[in-house]
């Protein structure tokens, strides 16, 4: 059936009831919320006839101040633009209006979000360099605490009595030593103990700044996300993961075409 031949049948079943009936039943639907602005859009490209009814003005200015009740713009100034002026025109100039602040707070909100994950990033890095000098310092200090406990182990072995090649080396490994031992060794331990309570500090707020991260890169999915744009980047995907499946599924089949098959005994 054609698309005239459509037509014509839908005049044919709307023509059981007349123009007034139809109205009617417009009006009740915009009044009780049951018809919204794309259902009148809708109903106006069925035929001819939806098209004439829908585009009165009682169902626009109730859509408009269903839709818009601040009277957030005003009428034009001017006497031409008076006269043009309906109620779906004005619909629509508000909505379009409305349209663009929502764009606008959208985009923003996508901006906020940005700005808040490049201070994040930011911070993780900081905190990631922080942590490597932390524990390079307490590597540096759990080095330098292992060598002279060393020679602590060797004045105190001086005292006792031993073969003079084990002697002479420990005492040279006192002598290297130009600090008290007893008071380094007690200020690097304090030292390893901040440095161990300086990194578990360091890694909390690690964490607490990638839970963050996340969270923002979630909400920017949110705000980013579009159902038919993502659809089709999905599809277009799909296909090509489709696509390289059957050619390599072919090019297979060629090859063991080619080859040689096996001699019967």
């Amino acid at each position: 059936m054609s698309c005239k031949s459509e037509e014509r049948e839908r005049e044919r079943v709307m023509s059981v009831l007349p123009d007034e009936i139809w109205s009617r039943i417009l009006e009740m639907g915009v009044e009780t919320k049951g018809l919204s602005y794309r259902d009148m859009c809708c109903i106006s490209i069925t035929c001819r006839r939806f098209h004439r009814l829908s585009n009165d003005h009682p169902l626009w200015a109730t859509l408009l101040a269903l839709d818009f009740p601040s009277p957030s713009l005003s009428l034009p100034s001017n006497n031409a633009s008076n006269i043009q002026t309906t109620p779906k025109s004005l619909y629509k100039t508000r909505f379009e209006r409305d349209r663009a602040s929502k764009l606008l707070a959208h985009r923003r909100a996508v901006l906020i979000v940005e700005s808040q994950i490049s201070i994040c990033s930011k911070y993780l890095r900081d905190l990631g360099l922080q942590l490597l000098k932390e524990k390079d310092k307490m590597k540096e200090t759990i080095e330098e605490l292992e060598n002279l406990r060393k020679v602590r182990q060797a004045s105190v072995a001086l005292n006792v009595w031993q073969p003079e090649i084990v002697r002479g080396r420990q005492k040279q490994i006192v002598e290297q030593c130009r600090v008290p031992v007893e008071h380094r060794i007690g200020s690097l331990e304090m030292e390893l103990k901040l440095c161990k309570n300086q990194i578990d500090m360091l890694h909390k707020s690690y964490n607490n700044q990638k839970r963050k991260l996340d969270a923002g890169k979630e909400r920017l999915a949110a705000l980013k996300y579009h159902p038919l744009r993502d659809h089709q980047v999905d599809r277009g995907v799909h296909d090509r993961d489709v696509k390289r499946k059957k050619s390599k599924e072919c090019s297979n089949c060629k090859t063991a075409e080619k080859l040689p098959g096996k001699s019967r005994g």
